[in-house]
């Protein structure tokens, strides 16, 4: 297995394939992690909401590699948004997680009807000032929102996580992420099974001998995204990782290229507010 790495706007580099932590019980969140490592991925997603911080920490802790080798993310969740509050949710995250620094924090949600995404913003960049984080990004923004934050703090977001599956492409995003040098994070990224029956998907991953899953997570690699799937399955993670002994050609990305319907599996950013 080859991981590969995409360089961010900052210079810093992370890894393209990583696992995420929504939805993964507390009890067993450490455990997850533990696993998902010594599989050998070197990025774990998680965020405040999720409830899962502390087995977060303790499971990057507990799996014996140096922390510089493990990429963590978090997020500031949508009732902690304004400055002030921001920064006093960072440093909560970092007491939860028991370490010193996150590699990547953002903010979850843009939550347009509070109109505090900018002060928020101004809040990422202090807390980057400060230590507390090496990059900053974004999650389920959308365009106006980044010309937004970008223009009024000359401070380009190094991602943005939204959702992205054969079913949700969101090629004009994909495309505005690519002129500004922000790299798209895919969540949600098999779409919860929806392309694994479709013939395009089927034919590519009859062809490659690879599961209808690793077949669409190896689609996120090639348009260039970075890809967070999620599995408390050691047998899961194992074969979420195992993507780089094969490739689409491009006419199999084609025909998952033709799936796009514009269909959600998640709320609508625009006008999310909940917390």
């Amino acid at each position: 297995m080859t991981q590969t790495t995409l360089t961010l706007n900052d210079g810093r580099k992370m890894p393209q394939l990583g696992f995420g932590l929504w939805q993964v019980p507390a009890g067993i969140t450490e455990e997850t992690v533990v696993s998902g490592l010594r599989a050998g991925y070197r990025l774990v997603d998680g965020a405040a909401i999720y409830g899962n911080e502390e087995g977060q920490g303790a499971g990057v802790r507990a799996s014996g590699l140096p922390r510089d080798a493990v990429f963590v993310t978090t997020k500031i969740w949508n009732s902690e948004q304004g400055y002030d509050k921001a920064l006093r949710a960072a440093e909560a995250s970092l007491t939860r997680l028991g370490l010193p620094f996150v590699d990547l924090l953002l903010i979850h949600w843009p939550t347009p009807a509070r109109d505090l995404y900018l002060e928020t913003w101004k809040a990422l960049i202090a807390a980057r000032e400060a230590g507390l984080c090496r990059s900053i990004g974004v999650s389920n923004f959308q365009e106006p929102q980044l010309e937004r934050i970008i223009g009024e703090t000359g401070v380009v977001p190094v991602l943005n996580q939204v959702e992205i599956n054969p079913r949700l492409q969101q090629p004009a995003l994909r495309a505005f992420h690519e002129r500004r040098g922000i790299v798209t994070q895919s969540w949600t990224p098999l779409g919860q099974g929806r392309s694994f029956a479709a013939p395009a998907v089927v034919a590519a991953a009859r062809r490659a001998g690879k599961s209808p899953a690793q077949v669409i997570l190896r689609w996120h690699l090639q348009i260039g995204a970075s890809v967070i799937p999620r599995s408390t399955r050691a047998e899961g993670l194992a074969e979420n990782l195992d993507l780089f002994d094969f490739a689409l050609s491009a006419e199999e990305m084609a025909a998952i290229a033709a799936l796009d319907e514009g269909q959600r599996c998640g709320p609508d950013p625009a006008n999310f507010n909940m917390g």
